[in-house]
């Protein structure tokens, strides 16, 4: 440890007696806070340039005072005087306890390939150029955003090229770079989907922007209720699994968004952020392919690895690259150039490939086994949306008080999401739910939605 203490400015007559004025004074300000450990005395004597007995000395002093505690073999530490400064925060508030892990955002983290990423890591830190650990480009590193081309080319159908791709800090980041670049661009207004993901709502807000919400059905978002909104120049929806109802936007509807984009000249925005995901036939390609001068394609490793990869990446019209690369440099957001290499590196060699396929599997047999146990346990009660992703959606009955249902199920441990729109629903995540816990899961969320009485509906 290094340890600044200004012996000048300190008081006493004696070098010692300075020494443990100065040590009696960072303890007091909370510059060393109770439970560090402080240099050992032969560190901090070689440090100020001092005799190593003046050091023992102010030590066994402030020993005495009970500012420090000496102890054999764990050194010199800093004793709790009651000063308000520690080395750890207050403990927080316990939340209450999850017993059944039912949120729709969430992966399955267990399954996170640990060993696969170590070996990435290793390789990038042996094998990158010294050059790879400055500042990173604004738009990303060369090698991750060839990867993602390619990779979403394959696996999505985006038409793209590496230099169309900005990298970004996670999904929420990239919206947030987005927006600020259509709100300096002269744009006022984006259309969002009612109900929808309120990332998308938050960040739009955050730039500026006006908000007009727009009905989403079984078929995903109502296209035509944008004719009456002409002052709309960008649209943001999730075509391939629309959160948080299910729903895949149906092929005329995507042939009339993108007769809209065309015929306006605004931008869609295609949030594809389970597509990996599809288990009852192929998924569908991506909206961007059949136009990619009009969509901007978002896309992050939040569900296909983990939240805590924050890493996202979208697609652009070639016009956008150098304003997103811009504002990302100047707000200093940018991945780490070693977290985006190795992502580079775990695509490449087929990792997340593999991963997937291990994933789907798995995800299917969950949705699977939580399926049987709805229909067993909540027969009275639909499943709405198509088989993809990581959650399904139960209808509630329609006099039901969705909030005071939801409420009910946090209490008791159970963590999900409320459908957030009419009819009302529990939007239910079962990437960390196992198959053998299926059955007592539904259990639970058969008693809270039993529990709470019907809204009076009152005419």
């Amino acid at each position: 440890m290094e340890l600044h203490l200004d012996l000048g400015a300190a008081g006493g007559a004696s070098l010692r007696a300075r020494l443990e004025s100065a040590l009696r004074e960072t303890i007091r300000s909370g510059g060393l806070p109770a439970g560090v450990r402080l240099p050992p005395s032969r560190s901090l004597c070689e440090q100020l340039g001092v005799s190593r007995g003046v050091v023992t000395d102010a030590y066994a002093q402030l020993v005495a005072e009970g500012y420090l505690i000496a102890r054999p073999g764990a050194g010199t530490t800093v004793a709790d005087t009651g000063s308000p400064h520690r080395v750890a925060p207050p403990a927080t508030p316990a939340r209450a306890a999850v017993r059944h892990d039912l949120d729709p955002f969430v992966p399955a983290l267990a399954a996170f390939p640990r060993t696969q990423w170590r070996a990435t890591v290793g390789r990038v830190l042996r094998d990158a150029p010294d050059d790879r650990l400055g500042l990173p480009d604004g738009a990303g590193v060369p090698e991750l955003r060839v990867a993602l081309a390619a990779y979403l080319g394959r696996s999505r159908g985006v038409r793209t090229s590496w230099d169309e791709i900005v990298v970004t800090n996670g999904l929420r980041q990239g919206l947030t770079l987005l927006w600020a670049v259509l709100a300096a661009g002269g744009n006022r207004r984006v259309a969002v989907e009612q109900p929808g993901w309120r990332g998308v709502t938050e960040t739009a807000l955050d730039a500026g922007l006006e908000i007009t919400p727009l009905t989403v059905d079984d078929d995903g978002l109502v296209v035509d209720r944008l004719a009456a909104h002409p002052e709309v120049g960008a649209v943001a929806v999730a075509p391939a699994h629309q959160y948080p109802t299910g729903a895949v936007l149906s092929p005329p509807r995507r042939a009339a968004l993108l007769d809209w984009v065309r015929t306006r000249g605004g931008l869609v925005v295609e949030d594809d952020y389970d597509a990996e995901y599809r288990y009852d036939r192929d998924p569908i390609g991506a909206l961007q392919g059949l136009a990619p001068e009009h969509v901007v394609y978002a896309g992050s490793a939040s569900k296909s690895l983990a939240p805590g990869m924050r890493l996202g990446w979208l697609a652009v019209p070639r016009e956008l690259v150098a304003p997103l690369a811009d504002v990302q440099r100047r707000r200093g957001g940018m991945p780490a150039s070693l977290h985006q290499l190795a992502m580079a590196d775990l695509i490449e060699r087929g990792g997340l490939d593999r991963h997937l396929r291990r994933q789907r599997r798995q995800y299917r047999r969950r949705r699977d086994a939580l399926m049987v146990e709805l229909a067993r346990q909540l027969p009275e009660l639909t499943v709405r949306g198509a088989a993809a992703g990581l959650f399904v959606v139960l209808r509630l009955p329609d006099h039901s008080d969705e909030a005071a249902v939801l409420a009910a199920a946090r209490r008791a441990g159970r963590a999900l999401e409320g459908g957030g729109g009419a009819p009302p629903a529990r939007v239910i995540g079962y990437g960390n739910l196992p198959e053998a816990g299926g059955g007592r899961a539904v259990a639970a969320l058969a008693a809270s939605v039993r529990a709470v009485p019907p809204r009076i509906v009152r005419r």
